[in-house]
């Protein structure tokens, strides 16, 4: 009888634990049909992929911010470059420019003074020749005399009474000459302006 009572125990466990596979087996097929019935997966691809295209579209935009500011900076420093290039021999050009006046002035004097000796040849030819050597280095001489005032070129000194009416508000007279170095002032002139 004992006999009898195990092998009818183990009838029931065996269909128990068929009974618990059968149930899994059900949940497990009902749980995929209704993941696939709900179809949330694709939604969520959908979703990264536009998050993505969304993502590379800023990442897009952020480069070529990037490459833009690089490429400006790029610019402003060779143009910074070229610039102090230009300028360079400014602070050298400046220390002559005393001397050149004094040579402008002393040949000026010469030629207004015709009962005394006039100025040697030699000392006309150095200075033609200090000018030449000057504006290969692009070095201009500021025309003034006779211009209307311009604050941001001259520096005025004086103001007369002017002797004309055409000669108010404009340069009478130019007491030193002023210099451009390439196209940018390095000595602003200084003139008597007429009122």
């Amino acid at each position: 009888m004992e006999n009898n009572k195990k092998e009818g125990e183990e009838e029931e466990v065996i269909t128990t634990e068929e009974t618990v596979d059968e149930t899994i087996e059900n949940t497990q097929n009902e749980a995929a049909s209704e993941m696939e019935e709900e179809a949330p997966a694709p939604k969520k691809e959908e979703k990264s992929i536009e998050s993505l295209e969304q993502e590379l579209g800023e990442m897009k935009d952020k480069y070529l911010r990037i490459f833009a500011e690089f490429d400006n900076y790029r610019k402003r420093t060779n143009k910074e470059r070229v610039s102090l290039i230009k300028l360079a021999s400014k602070d050298a050009i400046n220390a002559l420019l005393p001397a050149v006046d004094d040579f402008s002035r002393a040949i000026k004097v010469g030629e207004e003074n015709e009962k005394e000796q006039s100025i040697p040849e030699g000392i006309i030819y150095v200075y033609k020749k200090l000018m030449k050597g000057l504006e290969q280095q692009g070095v201009r001489v500021m025309e003034s005399t006779g211009t209307d005032f311009d604050p941001e070129l001259h520096e005025a000194l004086t103001k007369i009474p002017a002797p004309t009416d055409d000669l108010k508000g404009k340069v009478i007279d130019t007491i030193e000459q002023g210099y451009y170095l390439n196209d940018k002032i390095i000595r602003y002139a200084k003139v008597v302006v007429g009122e």
